[in-house]
């Protein structure tokens, strides 16, 4: 069995990507948990690492225990190993594990992890260990407990790719799930829009081909870790610096797909300004998007956002939104189509 973790939000988004990864497979919610799903799964875990939207993958072992401390038994601690040893990521060795469970700084869990130190050949940092075994009870057994063995030593949310940072970078699965909304075609061309250090820009890319790709923004320093960021993805795009409200920004090119993650005004941007940023977006975006093609926008100005949308009702409908939840932010994923005579018939 195994277990994939998202922002809670993005649950549909990573279950469509199980499924088109293997076909065979259903994942069903974790029983109390808005963020895992877990599946049955026999094969390498090293084709699990390629989920997008996951932010990590654990193998989950359950044992008929009463309490933590009789997972000390010989078998136990052997079937724990084993696990520890198929989960190894080759290209990102673990040097060291930690226990992550409520308690853990119990005498049972740190006898726990002395013990699976000396199994695994593993040294036990119970603050730091790039290995992570979650202990907690069964979700779906009425008595026992259940270990997770994380199947890499970074989650798969850090991408390797981002060697740059910059401030207000969104989160990598929830671009994933942007790119997801915007299927990959090679035809596309693709614009994104303040693109900062490049993390919309670099997922799409990463889903499929695209004809052009172009990232914008005003600040040289967001597109000197964009291109960092780029050639460490090993994908190409243009980079141009320019404000999104210049009036001939990209004259007489136009795109399939746009992307953007807007200041929130907290790490980037004030409220103050956020309006006359949005609206000339909103309005560039309207002049550069082909007939069919999509808008994406991440942000949690929501009231800004529905406010706009209001006044760019002649100019944008909304196709789909979605709610996601991100350490005490609550960002939605706006998915925006122009109005045109083939959405206008869609509308309500």
């Amino acid at each position: 069995m195994v277990e994939a973790t998202f922002l809670p939000g993005l649950g549909r988004f990573l279950a469509d990507e199980i499924q088109g990864l293997l076909p065979q497979v259903r994942p069903r919610p974790v029983p109390g948990r808005d963020d895992a799903l877990r599946f049955p799964y026999a094969g390498p875990l090293s084709r699990l690492r390629s989920l997008r939207t996951a932010v990590a993958v654990f193998t989950v072992l359950g044992f008929g225990v009463a309490r933590p401390g009789s997972l000390l038994h010989a078998d136990h601690l052997r079937r724990i190993a084993t696990a520890v040893e198929e989960a190894a990521d080759r290209d990102r060795p673990a040097r060291s594990l930690r226990i992550e469970a409520a308690g853990r700084d119990s005498i049972a869990f740190r006898r726990l992890g002395a013990e699976l130190a000396r199994v695994t050949g593993l040294a036990f940092d119970p603050a730091g260990g790039d290995l992570v075994l979650r202990f907690h009870r069964s979700p779906t057994a009425e008595a026992g407990w259940d270990v997770l063995v994380r199947a890499s030593t970074r989650p798969l949310s850090a991408r390797p790719w981002r060697v740059a940072d910059y401030p207000g970078a969104v989160n990598a699965t929830i671009a994933a799930a942007m790119a997801r909304l915007v299927p990959a075609r090679s035809g596309d061309r693709v614009l994104n829009l303040m693109c900062g250090s490049g993390t919309l820009l670099i997922e799409r890319l990463l889903a499929g081909p695209a004809r052009i790709a172009v990232g914008v923004d005003v600040a040289d320093a967001a597109l000197a870790a964009c291109r960092a960021n780029l050639d460490a993805a090993g994908v190409r795009a243009d980079l141009l610096r320019a404000d999104v409200a210049a009036p001939d920004l990209l004259a007489r090119r136009r795109f399939e797909v746009i992307l953007a993650d807007p200041p929130w005004g907290t790490r980037c941007g004030d409220h103050g300004s956020n309006e006359a940023v949005y609206d000339a977006m909103l309005r560039t975006a309207g002049r550069l998007v082909t007939p069919a093609g999509r808008f994406a926008v991440l942000t949690h100005e929501v009231k800004l956002m529905e406010r706009l949308l209001v006044r760019h009702e002649r100019r944008w409908h909304a196709g789909s939104v979605h709610r996601v939840f991100q350490k005490g932010h609550h960002p939605r994923i706006y998915l925006l189509e122009p109005v045109n005579d083939r959405t206008r018939g869609d509308r309500p």
